[in-house]
């Protein structure tokens, strides 16, 4: 896990041997992480690791993307490690209420995002080529009436992960296709960032006054001679896109 700070460039690894899916702040100063099989609490001064609960997904299976609602809640799926489609899920986890499974049929579970009201949540299940819409409502965390709300189409790359700006816009990194789109509130595209390199990941929101948008790529899955093509494939970058976006939800513990 890279801890990278913008303002003073302190630069730091701590290593782990497992996969990380998914990191979040945790309202104690600590970072909970996402790794293969469990979540985890990371103490950033000591750097031990304390297991919070264990994933019941078995073997074959990893955990992906996630983020945390405006309660304190962690969202965050899974896939296949051979991208079998249907063996990932979206799970939720609070302190309080533990681990509960929310959706069973995931392929690739991706990117996840809220409303500027909160009354709606994004979510990208990667092979079915589309952002869909949930009805959410946040004292529960009861997720209802899913429906498409943006569709990609088939040779614009596969969308990862996404962040929502101060709009209500809705930014899809997309796979493969070296972008980063734009949609509207209302499901219109309206913008397209190019990146330079293909595997796009997911970006969020920072800098002193939000509008940085940091962008993660990927150089696995890249062929040797695009590899050579673009040498920062695998880098962070980021760029001021003129909106601001929110700070990371923090998991409360």
């Amino acid at each position: 896990m890279q801890l990278f700070d913008p303002a003073s460039g302190d630069d730091r690894s701590i290593l782990f041997d497992d996969r990380i899916g998914a990191a979040a702040p945790a309202s104690d100063g600590a970072v909970l992480v996402a790794l293969a099989g469990r979540l985890a609490m990371v103490d950033l001064d000591d750097e031990s690791v304390r297991t919070l609960v264990e994933i019941p997904h078995g073997e074959g299976l990893r955990m992906n993307d996630g983020v945390c609602d405006a309660a304190g809640r962690l969202w965050v799926g899974s896939l296949a490690l051979d991208y079998a489609p249907g063996r990932g899920a979206l799970y939720r986890y609070s302190s309080a209420e533990g681990l509960d499974r929310v959706l069973e049929d995931v392929t690739i579970s991706n990117g996840i995002g809220w409303s500027l009201d909160g009354g709606t949540m994004y979510y990208i299940d990667s092979m079915a080529y589309r952002i869909d819409a949930f009805d959410f409502d946040l004292g529960t965390g009861e997720i209802s009436e899913r429906r498409p709300f943006a569709v990609i189409e088939r040779g614009a790359g596969i969308p990862d992960g996404l962040a929502v700006d101060d709009e209500g816009g809705i930014w899809v990194a997309l796979w493969g296709r070296a972008a980063i789109r734009r949609y509207s509130p209302e499901g219109e595209l309206e913008r397209v960032l190019d990146v330079p390199a293909d595997n796009v990941t997911a970006c969020c929101f920072g800098g002193e006054d939000g509008r940085s948008l940091y962008i993660t790529t990927a150089s696995v899955e890249l062929p040797a001679e695009r590899h050579s093509r673009q040498p920062l494939a695998g880098s962070v970058f980021v760029t001021d896109v003129g909106i601001s976006g929110p700070p990371a939800q923090v998991f409360a513990v």
